[in-house]
């Protein structure tokens, strides 16, 4: 959204116009984005047609991932591993125009094939390349649910070896919450909790009792109240930044001069 792309609420907004429905249904509780994502393939809703409504609105990004601070600091962190839920290319871009290299991985085949030493950029929920790979309906999250699909596999044997930091999810969306509760019992049931690498989510709405559930599950929150989401994030991931650079600095100054 930072670079201009449509919200949730815009994308199924269209949808609901897509077959001429009244947009007050959205404001019903009984409706969720989801529910009105497994109306529009239904009733017949194309999948093609909504990666063009959300490619038309992505182009041109080139120039505006490259003025984008959130997408440079996200490139210069180097981080090993990046899931991702969204479809657009803007952090394939990011790394492009930055000229990072990445492996960005949507199937099983891509893990066999990635190079070593590149950040892996996971399309968690499917990719605009393929359209069939999409997360998007209700029944789509239903069978993510179960946990056990080859991405789900490789997140979980990813979280036994790496610290993890979620950025941008809302801590009311169950799938993100049963992920986090079923990242936690892998542990517990393994009866080494304690040996656990960190887990943070970066959150831009602190509530202490999610606070509180989320720390009963290992889970430390880092939380910004004070700006918007953009401006929250930027300051977040500049602060990152210069954490991890000031030790590297330190390092190098205590080298000895080559000869």
């Amino acid at each position: 959204m930072n670079l201009g792309l449509p919200s949730w609420h815009s994308l199924i907004t269209r949808m609901v116009d897509h077959f001429g429905l009244d947009r007050s249904l959205l404001a019903r509780a009984d409706v969720t984005y989801q529910t009105v994502a497994e109306y529009f393939m239904i009733r017949g809703g194309d999948i093609r047609c909504l990666s063009s409504w959300l490619e038309a609105d992505e182009q041109p990004n080139q120039e505006r991932v490259r003025n984008s601070e959130i997408h440079r600091l996200i490139v210069a962190l180097g981080f090993p591993v990046i899931y991702t839920t969204n479809y657009d290319r803007n952090l394939e871009v990011a790394f492009d125009v930055h000229g990072q290299n990445y492996v960005k991985i949507t199937k099983p085949s891509d893990v066999v094939s990635a190079a070593e030493g590149h950040t892996q950029i996971v399309k968690f929920h499917g990719d605009f390349d393929d359209p069939a790979s999409l997360v998007l309906s209700e029944s789509h999250h239903f069978e993510r649910l179960f946990f056990n699909s080859p991405l789900d596999v490789k997140l979980r044997s990813d979280a036994l070896s790496r610290t993890i930091l979620f950025i941008g999810y809302s801590m009311s969306d169950t799938n993100v919450r049963l992920l986090l509760y079923r990242l936690w019992r892998t542990w517990v049931d393994a009866g080494e909790v304690d040996q656990r690498p960190p887990l943070y989510v970066f959150t831009t709405d602190p509530n202490p009792i999610q606070e509180a559930v989320l720390s009963h599950w290992g889970i430390k929150v880092i939380g910004d109240g004070e700006n918007d989401p953009g401006t929250a994030l930027k300051i977040f991931l500049a602060k990152l930044e210069q954490e991890i650079r000031e030790p590297l600095r330190a390092e190098d100054q205590a080298q000895p001069p080559s000869e």
